[in-house]
């Protein structure tokens, strides 16, 4: 058995630089419009994140309206994403639809085992291959990409499962080269701090709930409201536990900031709030588990 080690999101920017393109990256963008533009007509499983805006934008550039990108809304789904996806879609004219899942249905997504995302993918991926049958799409592509391979996902069984595509990861474009294209595509999405389902925030046997994805969403929410960048609040029953980046934990800890802070959280709900002093890192709640390699 071997640990699993998570590592801080490396494009989690907090400056205003994007990597220039070399000519190797050039190569990688030729190599994903080619692909993009070999299949008949593509579904986009597209959240509005950085990796599935960058792949909207270029399977949209690609194919025209034989791309359609699909965003799948839920208790799960923050609505600031929501919004990002609809905006993002209307400036870029895509073709875009948003379709209702039903994760929380599913007793083993509510259950928050470490296999919970396996079951979230595979609502995703059944909503979406229906879809594609109905109006005769040819492929299912998600956002996955080069750096996603070392990582614990195990949506991507769900994504073999459903013979889902991953065009970014098979160009091996990074997260920090899929920046690079979306700045100079002009995406705002080219420095959005990593995203993860509200369901990232409950620690794994800990039920899932729409009440809890209320209280994380509406804690997240306060905290940009008071200018944080990197958030998140992780839902340890009547504590929250909230993760910035380094850079901003300075300014939480000054007492009219704190103070703001615990009452805006504690109105929510949490009895006690806690500053997790390792900061913001991608993954934080598969820290305890223990894994296989694969």
């Amino acid at each position: 058995m071997t640990t699993t080690t998570t590592k801080p999101e490396t494009g989690t920017t907090e400056t205003g630089a994007a990597p220039a393109a070399s000519p190797d990256l050039r190569r990688r963008e030729a190599d994903l419009l080619a692909r993009l533009g070999a299949l008949p007509s593509l579904v986009v499983a597209y959240s509005g994140g950085v990796d599935s805006a960058y792949l909207a934008f270029a399977a949209s550039r690609s194919l025209g309206p034989s791309a359609l990108c699909v965003t799948a809304d839920s208790p799960s789904y923050p609505d600031r994403h929501r919004q990002m996806a609809l905006g993002i879609a209307r400036d870029f004219d895509l073709r875009h639809e948003v379709v209702r899942t039903s994760e929380l249905d599913r007793p083993a997504y509510r259950a928050n085992n470490p296999d919970r995302c396996y079951h979230c993918k595979h609502e995703l991926y059944s909503t979406l291959t229906r879809l594609a049958r109905d109006r005769g799409i040819a492929a299912i592509a998600d956002g996955s990409n080069a750096d996603d391979r070392g990582d614990y996902r195990p949506g991507r069984r769900a994504a073999r499962e459903f013979g889902v595509i991953s065009p970014l990861d098979e160009a091996g474009l990074t997260k920090a080269d899929i920046r690079a294209l979306s700045h100079e595509a002009g995406l705002p999405t080219w420095d959005e701090p990593a995203s993860a389902c509200l369901s990232s925030r409950v620690p794994y046997f800990s039920e899932v709930t729409p009440d809890k994805l209320r209280v994380i969403e509406g804690a997240e929410d306060a905290l940009r409201a008071l200018g944080f960048r990197v958030v998140r609040v992780r839902h340890h029953g009547d504590v929250a536990r909230i993760e910035l980046s380094p850079g901003e934990m300075p300014r939480a800890l000054k007492p009219a900031v704190a103070d703001a802070i615990d009452r805006a959280l504690r109105d929510l709900g949490f009895r006690y709030v806690a500053l997790d002093l390792r900061g913001y890192r991608l993954g934080s709640l598969n820290e305890g588990l223990s894994l296989r390699s694969v």
